[in-house]
């Protein structure tokens, strides 16, 4: 499967964005999805992740409460709504996918986007 991130960009702290990854290549509702950031200079964090049928979701401590991943199985894409934005938010984010059978967020990926940045200006 092949994954394509958009939406990152330039925005002020307390703002919002909205990223979205679009697949092709596979069949979208055998895959569970998630995002992850990688900021410079750090390792990869989880962020989110979502189930094959978007019933269960799971989320990093960092942005629990400010960060909606969901998907459209339909239109082959995952979101991550990010609201209440933070300098600490700013890294590129990644969309991954695994195909699975099970219908859990997973926390281990085969395939990956090429990345979106998201800078946070204070």
């Amino acid at each position: 499967v092949e994954l394509v991130e958009t939406g990152g960009g330039l925005v002020q702290a307390g703002g919002s964005l909205r990223l979205s990854c679009a697949a092709s290549g596979g069949t979208f509702s055998r895959y569970g999805l998630g995002w992850f950031r990688q900021a410079p200079g750090k390792e990869r964090e989880f962020v989110a992740a979502i189930s094959r049928t978007g019933g269960n979701t799971s989320y990093g401590d960092s942005v629990k409460g400010r960060f909606t991943i969901s998907r459209d199985n339909a239109k082959n894409t995952v979101n991550l709504q990010m609201n209440a934005l933070k300098p600490e938010d700013t890294a590129a984010y990644y969309c991954a996918a695994r195909l699975t059978l099970a219908d859990v967020p997973l926390y281990e990926y085969g395939y990956w986007g090429q990345g979106t940045q998201v800078t946070v200006s204070s």
